[in-house]
């Protein structure tokens, strides 16, 4: 089953950033949208920014003006710049690329989840 696939989290300190990248580990033929979500011990997976199959871009309350979310479409290839990082932001970071069930969106869609990366911003 074809999976995303994260790289480029690690340990930085406040004030830092960090570029993750996610790209699907085969052919996706379309997509209903991306995105990303973190997760910490104890709490819900939580979104983070997410393209809709829109275009449309949202973040999460806390992250906005301080991570950008981007997609290259030729490749579909995910991305996640992270600047200004805080200690609030350390978690694993999923990426999530959504599909059709069948052919069309509005007929169902299917979350394929990456395995995570761990995000560690210490002061």
């Amino acid at each position: 089953q074809v999976q995303p696939v994260e790289s480029g989290g690690g340990s930085v300190q406040v004030g830092g950033s960090l570029k993750l990248s996610c790209e699907a580990s085969g052919y996706i033929r379309s997509t209903c949208g991306v995105g990303w979500y973190r997760q910490t011990p104890g709490k819900e997976r939580e979104l983070v920014a997410r393209i809709g199959g829109d275009g449309i871009t949202r973040y999460t309350d806390s992250v906005k003006g301080r991570f950008t979310i981007s997609q290259d479409n030729g490749r579909l290839r995910l991305y996640l710049q992270m600047d200004r990082l805080q200690t609030e932001d350390t978690a694993v970071y999923y990426c999530a690329i959504t599909t059709p069930r069948v052919k069309f969106c509005s007929d169902g869609t299917v979350d394929l989840w990456g395995q995570g990366t761990q995000v560690t911003v210490s002061s």
